[in-house]
């Protein structure tokens, strides 16, 4: 058993905490380079922010090139109305902390 098989085991659902800790560090790593590039178009996102919209941006890079997910199979059926609400959600909450740089 290779060791990303061994930490991919752990799951809340069908969802593996190794893929969503990972998706987390990974925002949380680009965040700065995100804002400075933003705040060349006179925006300033926060790092939290960025950390709200990793799920919307993770789902929004998975469909376009077409990746099968648990998130994206929960999303395709009828019962993914809930998970849009929450994706909704974390955009809206995402989005009250942004503000435009004068």
């Amino acid at each position: 058993m290779d060791y990303i098989t061994l930490l991919r085991q752990f799951r809340i659902g069908q969802f593996a905490l190794f893929d969503i800790s990972l998706g987390y560090v990974g925002m949380l790593l680009l965040s700065p380079l995100l804002t400075k590039i933003f705040s060349k178009f006179h925006l300033h996102i926060p790092r939290a922010t960025w950390l709200w919209w990793m799920f919307p941006i993770s789902v929004v890079f998975h469909f376009v090139f077409r990746q099968s997910t648990p998130l994206m199979k929960a999303l395709s059926q009828p019962e993914g109305v809930l998970v849009a609400i929450i994706l909704i959600a974390m955009i809206l909450l995402g989005l009250r902390n942004c503000s435009r740089i004068k």
